[in-house]
């Protein structure tokens, strides 16, 4: 039996300390959705403006540029590791820019999964290049796969085309970055919106589906599954992260938090305001997953 940091409740949010290979390998299970934010391997002595001052860009240890060989074998390992976790019909997100996610693409290609899109998150309020000497970094990319060439995926044309004012939704978005209202619980360096994260969720997975994320960081994935009635496995090697992803989920017990968020999801366009999204099943039941 694998132990978990953080189990919520009601068992539809559960976080776990370690490597996402190795604990991946310690159980069969198939997953719906998977979101993974990798390392992007861009933190190398650079400087950014946040919240009017210049910033160091390093991360961490644990995004420190590699070879191109390195890159391209961690990149093959943890791919493979979460396709053997997916469903037939599964999907998986992956986000990144242009230091990683060409490596990404190419080991995706490799291991058999139908790319379906390549999403540009065009971000409204980007930092400003402090150089001067290039254009200004706004835009993420996500890619859209499948695991399966020949098996269907589920895709919500219908909600995404209600979402963008009845026309059909483009692989361009426009949405911003992280707010300082999605900070209360600490700051994460590669932070996620849970706009963009919501908007994955709802457009590849039903009610009730299970959704990991093997980088789970700050658990933007989960507060944002959860939120819309997904259930979630975030796997996170950092301890600081598996806190304040904890603190995260706790603070969303509160229903004036949860409605607070819901309600910035729908001014934002991003979810409906009519649907009732918070789930209360009991994981263990519903699933029969003894696991962790």
């Amino acid at each position: 039996m694998i132990l978990s940091y953080y189990k919520s409740p009601n068992k539809d949010f559960t976080l776990i300390q370690g490597d996402c290979v190795g604990i991946l390998s310690k159980f069969k299970f198939g997953f719906d959705m998977i979101f993974a934010d990798p390392p992007y391997f861009l933190s190398s002595g650079g400087i950014s403006y946040q919240s009017g001052q210049v910033v160091c860009v390093d991360k961490g240890k644990w995004d420190k540029p590699s070879t191109t060989e390195e890159m391209d074998a961690f990149n093959l390992k943890w791919l493979s590791a979460c396709k053997e976790h997916m469903k037939d019909n599964a999907t998986i997100w992956i986000s990144g820019t242009h230091h990683n996610i060409f490596s990404v693409q190419q080991q995706l290609l490799k291991l058999g999964f139908k790319i379906l899109n390549v999403i540009t998150w065009a971000k409204t309020n980007p930092p400003p290049n402090i150089s001067c000497r290039y254009f200004t970094y706004s835009t993420e990319f996500i890619i859209w796969a499948r695991k399966s060439q020949k098996v269907a995926h589920y895709y919500n044309y219908n909600l995404m085309k209600k979402l963008n004012g009845n026309k059909q939704m483009t692989d361009v978005w426009q949405l911003p970055a992280i707010g300082r209202w999605e900070k209360s619980c600490g700051k994460h360096p590669t932070q996620k919106p849970l706009g963009v994260l919501a908007r994955l969720i709802q457009a590849s997975t039903r009610p009730g589906a299970w959704i990991l994320d093997p980088f789970s960081g700050s658990a933007t994935t989960g507060i944002a599954a959860n939120l819309l009635g997904r259930r979630y496995l975030g796997l996170e090697m950092e301890k600081e992260f598996l806190f304040m992803g904890k603190a995260r989920r706790e603070e969303i017990e509160n229903s004036a938090v949860r409605s607070n968020y819901l309600e910035r999801l729908v001014k934002a366009k991003i979810v409906l305001p009519s649907d009732n999204y918070f789930v209360t099943d009991d994981m263990e039941t519903c699933y029969n997953v003894p696991w962790f």
